[in-house]
C-alpha cells in the first residue's frame, strides 16, 4: 500500500492549537484554585485580588491567541480556512460517514471529518463566549481592560473620580447603580462558569474522538497537529 504525504495544518493552526491546551489548563487551574481558596488556606483581599489578576493576565494571552487564530481563518486556505470548517453542503455528511466507517476501507479526510467539524465549531464559539464573559468579569471584578474603566465610570457616585474606585471596596460607589449592575454580573460569572464545566466536557469527547479516530480509521490524524502533514494509504475525499 503506497502511503500519500500532504500538508494540512498551518503553522499558526498547531500554535494556536497547543497554546490554548497549555492556557485552559492553566486557566482552570486557577479557576479552581479562586474557587475552593478557602479550604487551600488562602485568605485576605489582597490574595483574592491577586489571584483575580494572574487569571485575567492568562486570560489576556487567551483572548490574543483566540483572536489570531480567527483572523488567519479568514487569511488562509485550504482546510486551514473557514470557508472549510463551515461549509453549508457538508451538513447533509455525517449519516453516510458513520456507515462509512463501519467498512474495511474507511474514508480518509485531509481536514476534518464530518463529526469533528461539528465538535471544532462548537468549541470556537464556546471559546468566544468564554473570551467575552471573562473580559466582561474582568472589568467588573478588578477593573481591568477593556471594560474596566467604563465599569468604574459606571458605578462612580455623583463628584466621585471613576479612577477610584477599587476592587471590593464600596467607597465612592453608588449603591443604586451597583444594585442595577450585580444581576448582569452573576449571569455573565454563571455562563463563564458553567461554561468552562461544558468547555471541560467538549474538551474529553474531541480527545476520545481523535484517540479513536487514530485507532480505528485514521492513523496520523494527532500527529497531524504536530507536523502538519497527514500520511493516507488512499486520497482523501476532501481534497
Amino acid at each position: 500500500m503506497e502511503i500519500q504525504e500532504y500538508k494540512v495544518w498551518h503553522l499558526s493552526v498547531r500554535l494556536f492549537h497547543w497554546i490554548n491546551v497549555l492556557l485552559i489548563f492553566t486557566l482552570s487551574l486557577l479557576g479552581l484554585v479562586m474557587m475552593f481558596k478557602a479550604e487551600l488556606g488562602i485568605e485576605g483581599l489582597a490574595a483574592k485580588i491577586g489571584l483575580k489578576q494572574i487569571h485575567v493576565l492568562f486570560g489576556y494571552v487567551f483572548v490574543i491567541n483566540l483572536v489570531v487564530r480567527l483572523l488567519a481563518g479568514f487569511m488562509l486556505s485550504g482546510k486551514n480556512s473557514w470557508r472549510a470548517l463551515f461549509s453549508a453542503r457538508k451538513s447533509n455528511e455525517i449519516k453516510p460517514y458513520l456507515q462509512a466507517i463501519k467498512s474495511d476501507s474507511p474514508p480518509q479526510y485531509l481536514g476534518h471529518n464530518p463529526l469533528g467539524r461539528l465538535a471544532v465549531m462548537a468549541l470556537y464559539l464556546l471559546l468566544i463566549t468564554m473570551a467575552t464573559s471573562g473580559l466582561f468579569r474582568a472589568g467588573t471584578d478588578i477593573y481591568y481592560p477593556p471594560f474596566g474603566h467604563m465599569i468604574q465610570s459606571y458605578l462612580a457616585d455623583d463628584g466621585v473620580s471613576p479612577a477610584s474606585i477599587k476592587p471590593y471596596d464600596k467607597t465612592g460607589v453608588n449603591t443604586e447603580q451597583e444594585q442595577k449592575l450585580s444581576p448582569v454580573k452573576g449571569l455573565v460569572g454563571k455562563i463563564h462558569l458553567y461554561g468552562a464545566y461544558l468547555l471541560w466536557i467538549l474538551l474529553v469527547l474531541h480527545i476520545i474522538g481523535a484517540i479513536r479516530q487514530e485507532v480505528t480509521s485514521q492513523p496520523g490524524t494527532i500527529s497531524a497537529m504536530f507536523s502538519g502533514k497527514k500520511y493516507l494509504p488512499r486520497p482523501p475525499i476532501d481534497r
